[in-house]
């Protein structure tokens, strides 16, 4: 993560709780695709604690799951296609329930209302 997304990323973790993965690996490189990976993937009813997609040595089948997606900018249609996808790509792993959130530093109205149709929450941390 960036030094100016991760600020925002683990902002919103620490009003949620649960377990934070960064930088969760959601589909592996190989010779037909490159890796894919999350911001942050946060396991809300699991303890609080912060670990990096290498120390997960466990299944997310079956848990409820917050996929998260970061930008220290205006929402814009790069980062909502991200979260969008991502949710997309993490159903692949079978959770019982997805929230997708997607964190910036400025509002889009356009793109807001567009949010809500996809069932994408914007979270917004104005920067100082």
């Amino acid at each position: 993560m960036s030094k100016h997304e991760t600020p925002l990323t683990l902002k919103y973790w620490s009003e949620t709780g649960g377990t934070l993965i960064e930088e969760f690996l959601v589909v592996p490189a190989s010779d037909e695709c490159g890796k894919r990976l999350l911001d942050g993937l946060i396991l809300p009813n699991g303890p609080t604690k912060r670990v990096s997609s290498r120390e997960v040595d466990f299944e997310i089948a079956g848990q409820d799951v917050i996929v998260v997606q970061t930008k220290a900018k205006r929402l814009g249609m790069s980062l909502l296609g991200q979260a969008l996808f991502s949710r997309e790509l993490l159903k692949r792993h079978d959770p019982m329930s997805i929230k997708t959130v997607a964190i910036c530093t400025k509002r889009d109205s356009v793109l807001e209302e567009l949010a809500k149709d996809y069932g994408v929450e914007i979270v917004v941390y104005p920067t100082n």
